[in-house]
């Protein structure tokens, strides 16, 4: 794909960050497989670190790789998480969910010293809301919450497999794809999402992101957010 080189500049220019002795949070998604690649590398020659991964894939490639992987368990505060994002706005906030992992991106996000998104130059939006929004929800609630959205002004759709059956994510919830258009307030949306009985976890990623590394032609853009 035409975005794979910036892909992985922005990935590898983010886990050069990392330092020995780091707890590691390892992202999921395409940009930040190059990361975790990267940071694989590093480990063979010779990075002492640990990883803690935000999917179930993340885990499995890093264990391929050689990261030594932990847990929240022993390690309850993070050093620097490097992950993707689906959109990067101004401020440095995200819409992220695009492969289904935003649970457990955003635990470890939110006891992370440090987060770094990474990110091709498509990612980075003027004010979020073209991409849509991934909200994970427990099945059982799922027409009550559907009506929720809706009442919020965005359209949902149920996330699917190709074989036609419900996505379930690693915690064994669904994903509604809510398009929302423009997201004006961030912030008010995502406590109103919260807020609803029934979704787990939301996309909207709001402060968590300290700075973004977007790879942008044959460069690395660095982006620390603006007040």
């Amino acid at each position: 794909m035409a975005n794979d080189a910036e892909k992985e500049a922005a990935g590898r220019a983010a886990a050069k960050l990392v330092r020995d002795g780091d707890v590691v949070g390892l992202g999921t998604g395409s940009t930040a497989y190059f990361a975790v690649v990267a940071l694989g590398e590093r480990v063979k020659s010779g990075l002492k670190i640990v990883g803690i991964p935000t999917s179930v894939a993340t885990a499995d490639l890093a264990r391929q790789l050689g990261i030594p992987l932990t847990s929240l368990d022993e390690h309850p505060q993070i050093d620097i998480t490097i992950d993707g994002a689906d959109e990067i706005d101004p401020k440095l906030n995200l819409i992220k969910g695009g492969g289904g992992a935003l649970l457990r991106e955003k635990v470890v996000a939110s006891v992370t010293r440090k987060m770094v998104v990474v990110g091709d130059s498509t990612k980075v939006v003027s004010t979020l809301g073209k991409f849509p929004l991934p909200v994970e929800i427990i099945p059982f609630a799922r027409t009550v919450i559907e009506k929720k959205i809706a009442s919020l002004g965005a359209t949902t759709k149920l996330r699917m497999r190709p074989d036609g059956q419900p996505f379930i994510t690693d915690n064994n919830n669904q994903i509604l794809d809510c398009t929302f258009g423009r997201i004006a307030d961030p912030a008010a949306l995502a406590r109103a999402l919260a807020d609803t009985v029934g979704v787990v976890e939301h996309g909207l990623f709001i402060g968590f992101a300290k700075l973004a590394l977007v790879g942008k032609g044959n460069r690395i853009e660095e982006l620390s957010g603006s007040s």
